[in-house]
């Protein structure tokens, strides 16, 4: 991964991982349901954006890379990799 792709995906992650803990904090102090499912919500679509972000820097990085190289089996096996998380994202 480029280095400002993990300075920015790692600080987003930090900002999350306070989500979460704000989350429990919610169900400990037994919130209103709608609320907590809010901000799970909320959580889901920035875990989202984090992931578009590494698959963006691998997309521009690693497979680019392997496209460049003219490794036809390189080439194959990183758009398989892609092909089959894209494929797992989408569920």
């Amino acid at each position: 991964m480029q280095d400002e792709t993990r300075s920015a995906v790692t600080k987003r992650l930090g900002r999350i991982e306070g989500q979460v803990r704000g989350i429990a904090r919610m169900v400990a102090e037994d919130r209103y349901c709608i609320d907590i499912v809010t901000q799970i919500d909320a959580v889901r679509a920035a875990l989202k954006r984090v992931e578009e972000e590494i698959l963006r820097d691998h997309v521009g990085h690693c497979v680019e890379h392997a496209i460049l190289s003219g490794d036809k089996a390189e080439q194959r096996r990183k758009i398989a990799e892609l092909m089959q998380v894209l494929g797992r994202a989408g569920r």
